[in-house]
């Protein structure tokens, strides 16, 4: 479904060929017309806002968003498992979920990244793909509600992401403190905690999780790009 691709690259990190792809995303979610107009013209206009912006600028602003607050983080089990030992266990049962249906992970990348979970959703049947989406609702209503307080332009995405979810089951979520991402103080101290390492992958150190972050995004961002243009081209 081509708009869970579109909502998955319009929620990822930004590159040239994220904006290059954008007249074609914002066809996308036209012609599919899985959400609801107002989702759509919404959607649009957070396009029109990115085309019209310096990438500089947009990749600045992107990981000061999702990268400096673990309130916004993307890694949906940061918000129900925190530094828990039974995240490593959710990331393992949604990864083998994924490999059940052919869809395999670049080395380092967390399955429970937003973008990527819905980038696979988009292989599902739409029933089974909202069913598996309604699960992770309470998070994105949360994530909403605080892009929204920050005035984010990407607010727009979890709208319709939420929209697609529904109403889910009701978990408790991880407390954590919204820290302006200009408070280097509180920021600092929101990660002061080790990161927690799942599987073989190298634990991530303060240093290095930013642009270990960014170059993962990129790279989806350029394959879900191309998968999206791709589909336009067959058309």
């Amino acid at each position: 479904m081509k708009t869970f691709k579109a909502l998955s690259a319009l929620l990822s990190y930004p590159t040239p060929d994220l904006l290059a792809a954008l007249p074609d995303i914002e066809s996308a979610l036209r012609e599919e017309g899985l959400l609801a107009r107002g989702h759509v013209d919404a959607l649009c206009r957070l396009s029109g806002w990115m085309a019209g912006s310096d990438i500089y600028e947009l990749q600045e602003a992107y990981v000061q968003l999702f990268d400096r607050s673990r309130a916004l983080s993307l890694n949906l089990f940061e918000h129900v498992h925190g530094e828990s030992r039974d995240r490593g266990q959710a990331m393992v049962d949604l990864k083998a979920l994924y490999a059940r249906h052919g869809l395999e992970m670049a080395p380092g990348e967390l399955p429970d990244f937003l973008p990527l979970f819905l980038e696979f959703l988009s292989i599902l049947p739409l029933q089974e793909a909202t069913a598996h989406l309604s699960e992770a609702a309470h998070i994105v209503a949360a994530l909403h509600d605080r892009l929204e307080k920050r005035k984010a332009p990407q607010a727009a995405v979890l709208a319709a992401i939420a929209d697609l979810a529904g109403t889910g089951e009701q978990v408790p979520l991880v407390d954590h403190e919204d820290a302006h991402p200009d408070d280097l103080a509180a920021l600092d101290a929101a990660w002061e905690e080790t990161a927690v390492t799942f599987g073989a992958g190298e634990a991530l150190d303060g240093c290095s999780r930013e642009r270990l972050a960014a170059r993962l995004r990129a790279h989806r961002r350029d394959a879900a790009a191309a998968d999206i243009m791709g589909d336009k081209a067959n058309v």
